[in-house]
């Protein structure tokens, strides 16, 4: 099932299923329990990231072609970090360039495949860690490259989260959909240029080991969203490098999924 959410003319949320026509049909139930539906069609007013999650875990330096390019080495655990649930942003949605930077923002993108939990998983065996996969969707793990460096005491997290340095879109593919996220062409352009192209095999911790990792006596709540990391092409790691600007476009893609755009701004302070 490919879910969306989205506002309707009556100005609720509705989950749905997007039609070729534009319009919706809309599903009834609970996304975790099971969604069901209603030969019901509504306007899709405005698109929504498919969920609001409960947690959005992040792993850095996750494949290895990447890795590379950053020259650094490759890690014995996943790098984790956390990005805060304010941060969550929408398909079509600006990006908005934090002014609160004494540097400068240079802000980067990250084109990532995010895996959403479905059931709650504690100390989950690889072999069986991809049974509490609800979907998958695409993502834009925004960094401001600055802030991330120097401006955390070390730590990733402020840099990676601002608000709106989240996206999460178009939509949510469930998982039998997708038997296996390890055979996935993964992409970002950048003003219909291409910047990053990657393939989900060339992940140093597979799906499944990320989430029998993370599920080491920490239980992943259904809701969480997993970030997997990003392949190369980044803009901190180009001569000279390249950040993103206001008027900028950005789009990633991921094969069998679809494909999540964000317009660029600045902030208005």
């Amino acid at each position: 099932m490919r879910i969306s959410r989205f506002i309707g003319p009556d100005q609720a949320t509705h989950f749905g299923i997007i039609q070729e026509n534009g319009t919706a049909e809309v599903l009834t139930g609970d996304i975790f329990e099971g969604l069901q539906p209603t030969d019901r069609y509504e306007t899709v007013t405005r698109l929504l990231a498919p969920l609001e999650p409960s947690n959005i875990l992040g792993i850095g330096l996750n494949y290895h072609e990447h890795a590379k390019e950053t020259g650094k080495d490759v890690s014995e655990n996943p790098i984790l970090f956390m990005k805060p649930t304010a941060a969550l942003n929408h398909p079509g949605a600006d990006i908005v360039l934090p002014g609160c930077s004494v540097w400068g923002p240079e802000v980067d993108f990250e084109a990532e495949l995010a895996v959403v939990i479905g059931k709650p998983a504690l100390n989950v065996a690889v072999e069986s860690a991809l049974e509490h996969v609800l979907g998958y969707t695409c993502a834009n793990d925004v960094s401001a490259r600055r802030w991330q460096k120097h401006g955390g005491g070390g730590q990733w997290g402020r840099g990676k989260g601002f608000d709106t340095f989240c996206p999460l879109g178009p939509v949510l593919v469930s998982s039998d959909e997708i038997p296996d996220p390890q055979d996935l062409r993964i992409s970002c352009t950048l003003n219909g240029e291409l910047m990053q192209e990657g393939h989900t095999g060339d992940m140093i911790f597979s799906v499944a080991t990320l989430i029998s990792e993370l599920s080491r006596d920490r239980t992943l709540s259904p809701g969480t969203v997993i970030l997997t990391g990003t392949p190369p092409g980044v803009g901190v790691a180009r001569n000279p490098p390249l950040f993103l600007s206001k008027g900028d476009v950005i789009t990633v893609e991921i094969e069998r999924i679809g494909r999540l755009t964000n317009p660029v701004t600045d902030s208005d302070h």
